[in-house]
């Protein structure tokens, strides 16, 4: 087999930054001191008069970003997933979500693929966080084609968007001709009457490799691609819930409040069936190689494919 072509999310941002400016000359991005590591310095080379260094002022950052926007900039604020919906939640709350400011939130290094930076540095509650501001779009794209995609629509957005990126490199899965973007519209990318697994960012490509592990023992899996979490596509969903009658959500993030909490907020609504969530179990992560991390937290193939089996 030849080898899948592998790219960071974080890369596929800085580059779609660059690509947005060329045509935008309303694009303006911020920094806080990680340029280096985010990928807007990318950016910041084509661009330099565009780019604003904050410093490691990440509550700053939001601050001007939010005053930019409402001089008719559109700002891409940009830090890790910890520092910018952590550190600067109330910031993004009160100063970006309250006005419906036009601040768009590049958070690159979610979840415990970080890797070695540790427990600290690993943000798996970015989604649940986000996900409670109102009028936050948050979207958490699976490889690089869906990542370049995703910086473009948040920049038509008009509206404040969280977007996470990753630092470890993933498989580019979405490199078909009739790939198509669209914001708060998931995909299927395998049909199947057994079960439903919906997954986002870098689970998607693991979570295909355990439905074909199932399909072998003749477990037919429906796969969701649902890159963007809020607002969640909720008929789609419910479509699959009602035609499987079980469901599976897999995501590198807390099982609590993420895109497992937001299935489950609207199946119990809407379809109740039964779900098996996937993700961190209400623990911090830990320093360690990002793969071997994600095989010990059960977020690989193989842990995918142990858990599903458990559930069914």
């Amino acid at each position: 087999m030849s080898e899948v072509k592998k790219i960071a999310t974080r890369e596929s941002y800085g580059n779609a930054l660059v690509e947005l400016g060329k045509e935008h000359e309303d694009l303006v991005v911020l920094d806080a001191d990680l340029a280096a590591a985010t990928k807007t310095g990318i950016f910041k080379k084509a661009f330099p008069e565009r780019h604003i260094d904050c410093g490691i002022a990440e509550c700053n950052m939001a601050g001007i970003g939010a005053g930019l926007a409402a001089t008719g900039k559109v700002p891409f604020i940009s830090t890790f997933a910890m520092f910018a919906a952590g550190r600067a939640y109330e910031q993004i709350r009160n100063s970006i979500g309250y006005p419906k400011l036009n601040v768009k939130i590049g958070a690159t290094h979610g979840g415990i693929s970080v890797g070695e930076d540790g427990a600290t540095h690993q943000c798996n509650e970015d989604f649940a966080l986000m996900r409670t501001i109102p009028g936050m779009v948050v979207v958490c794209p699976s490889d690089d084609v869906e990542a370049r995609a995703a910086v473009k629509a948040a920049y038509e957005h008009q509206g404040p968007v969280y977007l996470r990126f990753g630092r470890l490199a993933v498989p580019v899965i979405n490199d078909k001709p009739d790939y198509k973007f669209e914001l708060g519209k998931g995909i299927v990318l395998r049909e199947g009457k057994d079960l439903t697994i919906v997954a986002t960012g870098l689970c998607v490509a693991p979570s295909l490799e355990a439905a074909e592990k199932l399909a072998e023992e003749g477990v037919d899996a429906k796969v969701i691609n649902i890159h963007t979490i809020k607002p969640l596509d909720e008929e789609l969903i419910v479509k699959a819930a009602k035609e499987t009658g079980k469901v599976v959500t897999v995501e590198e993030h807390s099982i609590i409040g993420g895109l497992g909490g937001a299935v489950c907020e609207c199946l119990s609504e809407k379809a109740p069936v039964p779900v098996k969530r996937i993700g961190i179990r209400d623990v911090y992560g830990e320093s360690g190689p990002a793969v071997q991390l994600l095989e010990k937290y059960e977020l690989d193939a193989a842990g995918i494919y142990k858990q599903i089996k458990e559930f069914i």
